[in-house]
């Protein structure tokens, strides 16, 4: 077997093979060389989702007739003017994308300088590559890619269907707009625009925001908190939803380092991480997060697709994503996700008003209240004896009747976010009116979260205080859960649970946090054991704070069935307004829904 050096077309298509994996990567090359460009406007059009053709239009820099012949050959670029793959600082640097395409397309490639009196355009059709033509068109550049893959058959068999590799070029587009909001983006399937964002101006918070509300959902834009944290050289800006606001995967999880998309395992990680005691495992947070760190301080030269990036001090970025992104969840404070009360808004009008009609003007196609006008045979009478007087009520039919303002009598409830209570509901929902509608609470989801954060302070303070049993309690488990809870016994002790052993099979628990008062000793010494289960044998329950906490939290709160009277409910209000995360208890539910007047008046027909 001899050793030879391989056809020139075909070490391009064994590149392309990597640079090219599917239309989306082709867009995402080409877009990424017109942001690099300076352009302000890029313009990109697919047909059967970009396997017959691509098109990305822009009004960057341009180039010239020789510029152009050098842009379709390997490892050409003007993107590392000193030569350092150290110091990269343009999304492109490896001077393969156009090369790769042409290899395993036909591409067309028009273009014209700032400088120039015209334009030139060359072609590429499987790695041949036609002279410079003079060619019409405004300065900037625009290149066509006709039957992609044509040169390598084998590749389109792994290719999906044009609606799920559109998909995929969407999902780059929108990646790219939102790092960069200064630039109008628009992209088109050959029958409508699927993309459209316009430049957007002023502050760069404002008009990312502006972006990601665009192409997140405009609910993002109305429940998320601002990130603004440096450190060391490192800064963190960006937005996150409150916990209230969720999802069933990541999807809707944006990470970008200098500007550039990435899909990285250490910042998951770390957003896991920040919003572990306030979701559940199975729920995600929405969130588009911006790293800005020195250029020698990252590798981005790991993979051609250039979407893995490696640190030179990974624990710092860590460390920075969970502190601010915590920060950022202790100032929303109570804040819960404005979703929640248009979800119970929504729960109301399908069923609610029997005498109502689909309403054509709701804006989620739901139900509006609309008087029947042709009532069912007897309707009338039962109304009529449905506002007939009281027998023996001796005030006028149009007397009012309010309900006593029971506890809290002074105040006034424009001066507390959470309103002032006014009743308890199934012995489990407080009810309160606030300045300009009703707030409903939680009263067991509320107060665990209160619980979990007064553990939480106590911790950081010097210690939990604890409360001595008068009779040791004697918790029978397995050899195994037993044993789990031993070997954590001084990190327990910390929390403010004294166990020690009993016997085989069994704990004996001498002492438990003063805060959760009467607990179920044994509900909570079994939760514990399944919960370390669950933890990595070598992490310290101090970095696991937060589900033990949480464990705790639960036993310890007040139960839904449990009578509370009025200045009970008042005091658990103003502890919530007070408290930070208290919109949420540790799985992400909301733990209070609010209800504004103007809304409740359109159930009824009043507005």
């Amino acid at each position: 077997m001899t050793i030879r050096r391989l056809p020139e077309t075909l070490v391009n298509q064994i590149a392309a093979g990597e640079v090219v994996e599917r239309p989306a990567s082709a867009v995402k090359e080409l877009v990424e060389n017109a942001i690099d460009a300076g352009a302000k406007r890029i313009d990109v059009a697919t047909r059967d989702g970009g396997q017959t053709s691509i098109s990305v239009t822009d009004d960057g820099a341009g180039m010239t007739s020789d510029e152009l012949l050098l842009s379709v050959e390997r490892h050409a670029t003007s993107k590392l003017p000193d030569d350092d793959l150290t110091a990269i600082a343009t999304l492109g640097f490896r001077g393969e994308a156009l090369p790769s395409i042409g290899s395993v397309s036909r591409m067309t490639m028009t273009s014209r300088s700032a400088g120039s009196d015209g334009a030139w355009a060359i072609r590429v059709e499987g790695g041949r590559i036609s002279p410079p033509e003079p060619a019409a068109h405004s300065i900037g550049t625009r290149i066509e890619v006709r039957d992609l893959f044509y040169a390598t058959p084998a590749r389109l068999k792994f290719l999906k269907t044009p609606r799920a590799e559109q998909a995929r070029i969407v999902e780059v587009m929108q990646r790219l707009a939102m790092a960069h909001p200064e630039i109008a983006f628009t992209l088109n399937d050959g029958n409508r625009d699927t993309l459209k964002l316009p430049a957007a101006t002023g502050d760069l918070f404002d008009a990312r925001l502006e972006r990601l509300g665009a192409i997140m959902g405009k609910g993002f834009h109305e429940n998320a908190f601002a990130i603004n944290a440096e450190r060391e050289g490192y800064s963190l800006t960006g937005y996150a939803s409150v916990p209230t606001f969720n999802r069933g995967n990541a999807a809707m999880q944006f990470l970008f380092v200098n500007g550039r998309p990435v899909r990285d395992k250490l910042l998951l990680g770390a957003v896991r991480g920040a919003y572990r005691e306030f979701l559940a495992s199975d729920r995600h947070p929405l969130l588009a997060l911006f790293l800005e760190l020195p250029a020698r301080h990252l590798d981005v030269n790991v993979h051609p697709a250039k979407i893995e990036v490696r640190f030179r001090d990974a624990g710092m970025v860590r460390g920075l994503i969970v502190g601010a992104l915590r920060h950022g969840l202790a100032e929303a404070g109570h804040r819960a996700s404005t979703t929640v009360s248009d979800a119970a808004l929504g729960a109301f009008r399908p069923g609610s008003l029997p005498l109502g009609r689909p309403g054509s003007g709701s804006a989620g196609g739901g139900y509006a209240f609309r008087p029947d006008p042709y009532p069912r045979p007897g309707l009338s009478d039962r109304a009529q004896d449905f506002y007939r007087p009281l027998d023996g009520f001796d005030g006028a039919p149009s007397a009012r009747m309010e309900a006593d303002d029971a506890g809290d009598q002074g105040a006034q409830v424009q001066d507390h976010p959470l309103g002032v209570a006014r009743a308890q509901l199934h012995q489990t929902y407080i009810v309160a009116q606030t300045a300009d509608g009703i707030v409903v609470v939680d009263q067991h989801a509320a107060h665990e979260r209160l619980t979990q954060e007064k553990i939480k302070t106590a911790m950081a303070a010097g210690g939990v205080q604890r409360q001595l049993l008068l009779i040791p309690e004697i918790v029978e488990m397995d050899e195994p859960a037993c044993e789990r809870l031993l070997a954590r016994a001084d990190e327990l002790a910390a929390l403010g649970l004294s166990i020690e052993a009993f016997g085989s099979g069994a704990v004996a628990v001498h002492e438990v946090p003063a805060l959760l008062g009467e607990t179920d000793v044994q509900g909570l010494i079994r939760d514990l054991a399944d919960d370390l289960a669950e933890f990595d044998g070598a992490i310290a329950l101090e970095k696991r704070i937060d589900e033990v906490c949480a464990t705790m939290a639960c036993h310890g709160s007040v139960r839904a069935g449990r009578r509370l009277n009025a200045d009970e409910m008042n005091a658990l209000l103003r502890e919530m307004e007070a408290t930070p995360h208290s919109g949420q208890c540790s799985h992400g539910r909301p733990t209070y829904v609010e209800l504004k007047l103007a809304d409740i008046e359109k159930l009824f027909g009043r507005r």
